[in-house]
């Protein structure tokens, strides 16, 4: 698998990273265990996941497998904080005790003493971006995070929080990136581009939907039939991204591949991306997505999917 540079960083990792989001739930460890062993020898390295997911019980099942058979220096870890449990709920929170809090949480889940990348998962509009920098120093000061970066900013956070960090500067920004989610073209891809940031994009695939699955009826074992998570695929199941649908089935019929393939192609191939988080509930499902990294769209088929599903921009992004 192709190994790509994190921005102007020097953090390297693979195209494609694992997802775990699902993991302990609604994935269990003998199925997370056979993905994790095809993407690692499909040549994958970066797992991708967060304190927030399964409410730790992802990071736990990591864990567990690195006190198994996999080896510490065989996967790059990324995870994310500055979501805290309350009784109601998750609430955005990236002050410095919450944030350091957690991530050494994660740390103790799963059984290493540091992740090699360290996201804030959400932007916080309460707490102060320099006590949140602060978190981030005193993480990489200590050796408990390699590199650091944030998750799901808006591209006007994004560019004021890299431009206020010192040391260490911001390597990464993750955030949601597909066919049918192409909203961080607006700002978050000018200004990581313009700072040296690598896009890490989750939800390639549109939350399952470009895979084509739903266009005809909401299969009983998909997401969208998931009590908690039909809330998650709802946003994408209307007309425009129906129309965007149909011409990735229609794309892939001509190169006779899987619509996933094609849809992860095109994200894969659009400028900044350093790597595309696929998720998967069983290891069969991960299949498609690691075959797809020998594909190459053909520019006449990669035009007209930019065409079908170009974001609206107007003033003043555009005039």
């Amino acid at each position: 698998m192709q190994r790509r540079r994190v921005g102007t960083s020097g953090l390297t990792v693979s195209a494609l990273a694992l997802g775990t989001m699902t993991w302990s739930r609604d994935t269990n460890a003998d199925e997370a265990g056979a993905q994790l062993d095809a993407f690692l020898d499909a040549g994958g390295t970066l797992l991708d996941t967060a304190a927030s997911y399964a409410d730790g019980g992802s990071e736990s099942l990591i864990g567990t497998m690195l006190g198994g058979t996999i080896a510490r220096s065989d996967v790059q870890i990324c995870t994310k904080a500055g979501i805290r449990r309350t009784e109601a709920g998750g609430i955005i929170d990236a002050s410095r005790d919450t944030l350091l809090d957690t991530l050494d949480a994660s740390l103790a889940r799963m059984g290493t003493d540091h992740v090699d990348l360290w996201l804030v998962h959400a932007f916080d509009p309460v707490a102060p971006v320099d006590e949140t920098l602060h978190a981030l120093e005193i993480a990489v000061n200590s050796g408990r995070a390699r590199y650091v970066g944030v998750s799901n900013h808006p591209g006007w956070a994004t560019a004021r929080i890299a431009t206020l960090a010192g040391r260490p500067s911001l390597s990464a920004v993750q955030a949601e990136y597909s066919l049918v989610q192409r909203g961080i073209e607006r700002e978050v891809v000018p200004a990581s581009d313009a700072l040296g940031l690598g896009v890490l994009a989750w939800s390639p695939l549109g939350r399952g939907v470009l895979t084509g699955k739903y266009r005809d009826a909401i299969p009983a074992d998909s997401r969208a039939a998931s009590e908690h998570l039909a809330g998650f695929v709802a946003p994408y199941l209307d007309d425009r991204a129906a129309s965007i649908v149909d011409a990735v089935v229609t794309a892939a019929q001509g190169l006779e591949r899987h619509p996933l393939e094609v849809a992860l192609a095109w994200t894969l191939g659009r400028p900044g991306i350093a790597s595309a988080v696929v998720g998967a509930r069983t290891a069969a499902q991960l299949t498609p997505s690691l075959a797809a990294l020998d594909l190459e769209l053909p520019a006449a088929i990669a035009d007209a999917l930019d065409e079908i599903s170009a974001a609206p921009i107007g003033y003043p992004e555009r005039r």
